[in-house]
C-alpha cells in the first residue's frame, strides 16, 4: 500500500521560515518524481516544485528564490524548505510521487500552511 505522509505544516508570521517532510512507503522511491502543489482556498492546485529522480528540480515563479526541494533517498522523504513566506503561500500543501516511466500517480493527504499575523 502507498502512503504519502506529510508534516511540518502550521501557522508562521509573514517572513517567516517553515519544512515540509513527506515521507513516503510501498514505492520505489528512487523511480518516481517527487512534487509539492498547494490549494488555497476557492483556488485550483497548482505546482510548487518538482524534483525528478537523478535531483533535477523545477519551481513555481512565484517561489523560486523563495523555496527548496530536496530529497533523502535514504529516509524515503521529501522536502520543502519555505523561506520569506508571504500571506500569499497560505494554502493546503500536498505531496505528490508520479512515476518516472508509467502512470502510477499518487498524492498525501495535505498539510496546511498559514501566513498571517
Amino acid at each position: 500500500q502507498v502512503q504519502l505522509v506529510e508534516s511540518g505544516g502550521g501557522l508562521v508570521q509573514p517572513g517567516g521560515s517553515l519544512r515540509l517532510s513527506c515521507a513516503a512507503s510501498g514505492i520505489i522511491f528512487s523511480w518516481y518524481s517527487l512534487g509539492w502543489y498547494r490549494q488555497a482556498p476557492g483556488k485550483e492546485r497548482e505546482l510548487v516544485a518538482t524534483i525528478a529522480s537523478g535531483g533535477e528540480t523545477n519551481y513555481a515563479d512565484s517561489v523560486k528564490g523563495r523555496f527548496i526541494i530536496s530529497r533523502d533517498s535514504a529516509k524515503n522523504t521529501v522536502y520543502l524548505q519555505m523561506n520569506s513566506l508571504k500571506p500569499e503561500d497560505t494554502a493546503v500543501y500536498y505531496c505528490n510521487a508520479r512515476h518516472a516511466f508509467a502512470t502510477n500517480n499518487y498524492w498525501g493527504q495535505g498539510t496546511q500552511v498559514t501566513v498571517s499575523s
